[in-house]
């Protein structure tokens, strides 16, 4: 394909390009993860590679090599461990990531049923078994008279590492069976993530470094020189397969050996090996069709954060064994299974451009704008850089293969750059520039000029009235946090100012049906919400007010505690600077923000012309629709104790948990110290749960802190 002058040339060097870097990247990672326990990039990013190379391949068939990464299985021995060959060859799964995939799974193994097997000719359904994927190590089992001869890793598929006397040390793993058979098994050693929160705690007390996640902790346990500290680590496991039989050969040959009878359907194949004592994931069903396996699916891409062991995905089998012989293997994986994983939370993707977005205060925050990629359950197309000095840490550049992470927030972060997937271009230099944060900015108006603001590593524009800025608090304004009218999102509000119909906060309280009724997209009905929304914000609390005026440094709970301080806005608007920084929680950066705001003189005329369109609600904090706390109620239990949130609750949203803790005369604080009270963890919680681990903050979950809110009111 080199040397090509054509268009179609250039384009195919280009795939051949990347194909080699995909390839060099993902082995090095996978030789780091499979063979050595370390990680540099998360197993879901190394996933998300591993797919983009398929896709290449699948669509260009003739440059696949034997020693692709899609052709292989996993990484070489360690050479500390004596190896054992393995008797029956270890498969690695095929991956499934969306319902698309899953359906085209259950296509081609109909295609081939049809091809091979006289009875299925007439196949309309096939029939599953689906069990939830356990994030471990794989380890294979051999039993000799129902004994524990040996228990190895998977290694290469071919040879393994002996780690037997370490997953002797696992209570889970039967040393002696209740039949007397002949077996090799295979399952997952995992560690509960009630555990890892145990040793992690302890590794915390004594200064050493907190360990990443279960399964690093499962694989580095496994591979100890020492049993005992396999031991301490209170490993489990599951057995999901049995990958020969005594008498009977691989499964689904037939016969029968011992006491135990051979299985015919992958179902009943579990409940043998529940019957011979091997502990086995009590979540595997029985599905009669693929929709049942796709219900099965996102049923446990919710629930997954319940359990005490980590889940990627949901292993799929087609149910009779007889089937899956006929399937049988491709050169890497088999045919009749496939691992239908669960939505990333990281991803690859590629940096298409740098661009600057203003805030609503004139803040500029660099965005990556990305080829869109299906990350977290939905589609992204940019991610946050946050501001020049992140751009220099992370060295990010256009054309970048980059690592996105999706944990809760709308947009994604980029944390970290694959640098290997760098390619170089004329007189050996790198295609992908360093990014030059620029010196002016055209959307800034006034000449574009923009300067760092003092004390922070961020850059504003100098003019505080730009267009670009006056939309980001108009967006703002509206907003659940602020007057929360419902209905009007960013593009109604361009459309507002497109035609001239708003200018100010103000106008939007001076809108008539005539006034939208005729606009492009602005149908009756919608019209009649809008104007009801904005009616119905007509009365607001006075920390809700606060918020809308983006006024500086001021956030949430410091207006809240200016509110309950001051009980109203003429207040707050007399209040001198010594005043304001006396109050608790309010430094004298926020507390000089807020005084100056109130003293600019067109400041004064917004507040002014507000407060002739909406009542502000003299000292009312943040109200939740959903609780009122009962008359004399004042949380005396917990009055004065700080509360901080991480990860996602299911009961309720992050907003209405501070409701709940505010109303109870608590307060909440964004980040952890060792003067925070608690700390509530929901699912994925993030870099605070390490912090709080760091400071002794008692940590609660969920269920507790719902007990905790009712001994509030005591």
């Amino acid at each position: 394909m080199k040397g090509m002058s054509t268009d179609k040339g250039k384009a195919q060097d280009k795939v051949l390009q990347r194909l080699q870097k995909l390839r060099e990247t993902i082995e090095r990672h996978r030789y780091l993860y499979h063979v050595l326990d370390k990680e540099e990039i998360s197993p879901e990013a190394l996933d998300s590679l591993k797919h983009e190379l398929v896709e290449i391949e699948t669509a260009y068939p003739e440059l696949i090599t034997p020693d692709s990464p899609s052709q292989r299985v996993a990484g070489k021995p360690l050479p500390e461990f004596k190896k054992i060959k393995h008797k029956v060859t270890q498969w690695s799964f095929n991956d499934a990531f969306t319902e698309e995939d899953i359906l085209a799974f259950d296509a081609r193994v109909k295609k081939v049923l049809t091809a091979t097997v006289p009875a299925a000719t007439n196949l309309v359904e096939i029939e599953y078994v689906a069990e939830p994927k356990i994030d471990g190590l794989k380890i294979v089992l051999e039993y000799e008279k129902g004994r524990l001869k040996t228990a190895a890793t998977r290694g290469d598929g071919t040879v393994g590492e002996d780690v037997t006397v370490n997953v002797r040390t696992i209570e889970s793993v039967p040393l002696v069976l209740t039949e007397p058979v002949d077996i090799i098994v295979e399952g997952e050693v995992w560690m509960a993530k009630s555990n890892l929160k145990r040793l992690n705690a302890l590794r915390a007390k004594s200064g050493e470094p907190l360990f990443a996640n279960p399964r690093n902790v499962a694989a580095g346990s496994i591979r100890q020189l020492d049993p005992k500290i396999a031991a301490s680590r209170k490993l489990d496991v599951f057995i999901y397969d049995i990958a020969w039989l005594g008498g009977v050969g691989e499964v689904g040959g037939g016969g029968g050996m011992g006491g135990a009878i051979s299985p015919l359907t992958q179902f009943d194949e579990l409940k043998l090996l529940q019957k011979l004592g091997f502990k086995v994931n009590l979540h595997f069903k029985h599905c009669k069709n693929i929709q049942v396996v796709v219900a099965f699916w996102k049923d446990w891409e919710a629930r997954r954060e319940k359990e005490d062991y980590s889940l990627d995905g949901v292993v799929v089998k087609v149910d009779k064994l007889a089937f899956q012989e006929a399937l049988g293997f491709t050169g890497k994986a088999p045919r009749f299974a496939i691992a239908f994983k669960f939505a990333a939370e990281q991803v690859t993707t590629v940096v298409e451009a740098i661009e600057l977005q203003i805030g609503r205060i004139g803040t500029l925050t660099p965005v990556a704008h990305l080829r869109p990629v299906l990350v977290a359950g939905s589609t992204v197309s940019r991610a946050t850089l946050h501001n020049e000095d992140e751009i220099k840490r992370l060295d990010v550049r256009v054309g970048d293969t980059v690592i996105i992470q999706k944990a809760g927030d709308v947009i994604p972060d980029i944390v970290k750059v694959i640098t290997e997937m760098r390619t170089v271009g004329k007189n050996d230099e790198l295609v992908q520039k360093p990014y030059v944060f620029p010196t002016h900015v055209a959307a800034c108006g006034d000449g574009g000029r923009i300067e760092r603001i003092p004390g922070q590593v961020a850059y504003r524009c100098v003019n505080k009235n730009s267009l670009a800025q006056f939309k980001r608090k108009l967006y703002h304004f509206v907003s659940k946090k602020a007057f929360n009218m419902d209905g009007l999102g960013p593009k109604i509000i361009d459309a507002l100012i497109e035609y001239n119909l708003i200018a100010s906060y103000e106008d939007i309280f001076d809108l008539k049906k005539g006034d939208l009724v005729d606009l492009p997209r602005f149908g009756e009905k919608s019209v009649e919400n809008i104007l009801a929304s904005i009616n119905n914000a007509r009365e607001i609390s006075l920390a809700r007010f606060l918020v809308s005026l983006s006024i500086s440094q001021l956030g949430e709970e410091t207006a809240i505690d200016l509110a309950n301080h001051f009980k109203g806005i003429d207040a707050i608007r007399a209040a001198s600077k010594e005043e304001l920084e006396a109050l608790n929680g309010v430094g004298p950066v926020v507390a000089g923000s807020v005084f100056h705001w109130f003293r600019d003189a067109a400041n004064k005329k917004i507040v002014d012309r507000l407060l002739k369109q909406v009542i502000v609600e003299d000292g009312t904090p943040y109200s939740s629709a959903t609780f009122s706390a009962p008359p004399g109620v004042s949380g005396k239990n917990f009055a004065g104790k700080t509360f901080a949130i991480s990860g996602s609750l299911e009961a309720m949203s992050r907003d209405e948990a501070k409701d709940k803790i505010r109303e109870r005369g608590c307060k909440i604080v964004s980040s952890i110290s060792k003067n925070t009270g608690f700390l509530v963890v929901g699912s994925e919680p993030g870099s605070k749960y390490d912090e709080a681990l760091k400071f002794g903050v008692r940590i609660v979950d969920e269920k507790e802190f719902f007990g905790m809110l009712k001994d509030m009111l005591k």
